[in-house]
């Protein structure tokens, strides 16, 4: 049995595949599948992706991330990824959406896609009864001034890897092994810690719905393209 466990939906326009993933999925592992679905996306193999999942926990660094904001690096395995960004968590109940979709045909504007990602966080936040909003000057969304979910992202031959992660129900205190996407002065928050749903799979519809309006776009089927060789 894979990871990765598909739920389909259809649009008459555009077709992403939606991929849920049951268990958690190692870090490693799920760079390695990103990196085969790009490739085949790239090479017009296959359909852009969303991947809905979770990780077992770890710190990962991004592209600016700073050395001495690992105030814990014992605490939780550390992996150096190549998406933007500082230093950030994952774990148990934290959401973690990969989306892979060729920014070809979204005119090659990182900024604007960045900028699309927050506000379809926004949106799915809104759906759960949540106002989220930006902090001028950084990326990805707080409510009442604490973050509740990030955004990092590469891109390879104009294709997007890595996405986002909204805090559902995690271990707020693991967020203390390190300075979260280099910001000291604000706190991280979570759907829980707000009073809010907890349920995964009322998050996971949020998110769907959301991504429908801002990217006009929603989800087929698709045999285990991730696991493919």
């Amino acid at each position: 049995m894979t990871a990765l466990e598909q739920k389909s939906y259809r649009s008459a326009e555009h077709r992403v595949e939606w991929l849920v993933s049951a268990e958690p999925v190692p870090y490693a592992e799920a760079i390695l599948a990103m990196d085969r679905r790009v490739a085949a996306i790239a090479d017009g193999a296959a359909q852009g992706c969303v991947w809905l999942l979770e990780h077992p926990a770890i710190y990962t660094a991004g592209t600016s991330a700073d050395e001495a904001e690992l105030l814990a690096p014992a605490r939780f395995p550390v992996f150096r990824s190549g998406r933007g960004g500082r230093f950030t968590y994952h774990g148990p109940r934290q959401r973690v959406a990969y989306v892979m979709l060729d920014l070809s045909r979204r005119g090659r504007d990182v900024r604007a896609f960045v900028a699309s990602l927050e506000d379809w966080l926004i949106a799915a936040l809104a759906h759960l009864g949540v106002k989220g909003e930006r902090h001028p000057g950084q990326i990805g969304i707080v409510v009442a001034g604490a973050k509740i979910a990030s955004v990092g992202v590469r891109v390879r031959r104009w294709i997007s890897l890595h996405g986002v992660s909204l805090n559902v129900d995690p271990d707020l205190e693991h967020f203390s092994g390190i300075v979260p996407c280099g910001l000291a002065d604000t706190k991280v928050t979570s759907l829980a810690a707000l009073g809010a749903t907890t349920d995964m799979g009322e998050v996971d519809r949020a998110l769907r719905a959301a991504f429908a309006k801002v990217f006009a776009e929603e989800a087929v089927s698709a045999n285990d393209p991730l696991r493919s060789p």
